[in-house]
């Protein structure tokens, strides 16, 4: 390992003011042989993997647009090239959802914005001598990631216990061991690990989310649901996996239970409109339908411009027994899809349906002259007659 004198510091932050502030810190303290910059977790890994330059500590803010600093240290632990390399996360505050993120991936190292430059090179300090000198602790963790990396399950098993039994206040070492028995096969003993690990650490989001899965796989949805819905009260970040779970719900036909989970994601992400209709389109698709036109209604409040959803909504609309409102959604959205035949033979259908054979025929005539061969479009066109 270099000297810090002799290193080449990477410093990310989307404050262009916060990485000089950095940078002369580190000069001051005669840190840093060289120094990059990037504005976001992105540009971090461009300048990482280029090959040219080999970066020896990584200074990352927390919170940034693109990709976050906890973003980038996943991509850069998934890399066998710069798993290894120094992490320094900075944030402006220590509040539950950092210190969880923090707490789930037991960073090298974190500071809380302000600091100043006696702290910054204490924190750098600690963290060399870490990496220089590792506990066993950590060095039976790494010989676990070795082992499992070469398909030897077991070895990486007894790897990680000896792990846990040198540090009983860390819930990593469980979560791994629940998630290299799940790779066994062994959901009864996976379970054991990853509920000791949420009762060590009650911040661990990702033991949470395994047992949501164990037990939907299970049949316990009420557990599930549960286990879920706690993950995303400590990390509103990760409601992908419970979106993901709604979805899975909504295909087994548990709509009760989906629409729970996906009012629970709401809570959290409820002002980000794609993670709206993203849920709304799910719902309407398998049936969850005055749940799915509420949302499509509060979209449409709130950014009128979404007109790729007027027909989804339209379609959604009918389903709930609101015709007029539902055609005049449809007649918008053929306004501005004119080439789109489920949209036209569909309003041709509910005219026809309603006794307006004259509304009906200007919309199967327009389905066959797009598509000539069109049986269902020529039968409907023969019933206008």
């Amino acid at each position: 390992m270099k000297i810090p004198k002799e290193m080449i510091f990477l410093i990310v932050d989307d404050m262009d003011n916060m990485r000089r502030s950095i940078r002369a810190m580190l000069k001051l303290i005669g840190y840093g042989k060289d120094y990059l910059e990037a504005a976001n977790g992105i540009e971090a890994l461009e300048i990482l993997t280029k090959g040219n330059i080999t970066i020896d500590f990584i200074i990352s803010d927390i919170n940034m647009p693109k990709m976050s600093g906890i973003q980038l240290l996943d991509r850069v632990r998934e890399d066998k090239t710069t798993r290894d390399l120094p992490f320094l996360i900075i944030t402006a505050e220590a509040n539950q959802e950092v210190v969880a993120e923090v707490a789930e991936r037991e960073v090298d190292a974190y500071l809380t914005k302000p600091f100043v430059t006696a702290t910054l090179e204490q924190k750098i300090r600690e963290l060399l001598e870490k990496q220089k000198n590792p506990p066993p602790y950590s060095l039976h963790i790494r010989k676990a990631r070795d082992f499992e990396e070469q398909g030897d399950i077991n070895n990486a098993i007894v790897e990680m216990r000896a792990a846990a039994s040198l540090n009983d206040r860390s819930s990593r070492p469980l979560r791994e061991l629940g998630r290299l028995s799940l790779k066994q096969g062994d959901i009864e003993t996976s379970l054991k690990f990853f509920k000791r690990a949420t009762e060590i650490n009650r911040l661990d989001v990702t033991a949470y989310h395994y047992l949501g899965q164990l037990f939907y796989r299970l049949g316990d949805i009420d557990r599930a649901t549960q286990n879920f819905s706690r993950a995303m009260e400590i990390s509103p970040r990760h409601t992908d996996r419970a979106i993901d779970f709604g979805k899975l719900l909504l295909k087994q036909k548990n709509l009760i239970h989906a629409e729970k989970v996906f009012r629970l994601v709401l809570r959290t992400k409820g002002d980000d409109l794609d993670v709206k209709e993203d849920i709304a389109v799910a719902a309407s698709i398998h049936g969850l339908n005055e749940f799915a036109v509420r949302l499509f209604k509060e979209i449409q409040r709130a950014d009128p411009g979404r007109v790729h959803l007027l027909k989804r909504f339209g379609m959604t609309l009918y389903e709930t027994g609101d015709t007029s409102t539902a055609i005049q959604m449809l007649e918008k959205a053929a306004v501005q899809g004119s080439d789109d035949m489920e949209l036209l033979i569909s309003l041709a259908k509910i005219y026809l349906k309603l006794n307006r054979p004259v509304r009906a025929d200007k919309w199967a005539t327009l389905a066959v002259r797009l598509d000539p061969e069109n049986k269902e479009a020529k039968e409907l066109l023969d019933k206008c007659m």
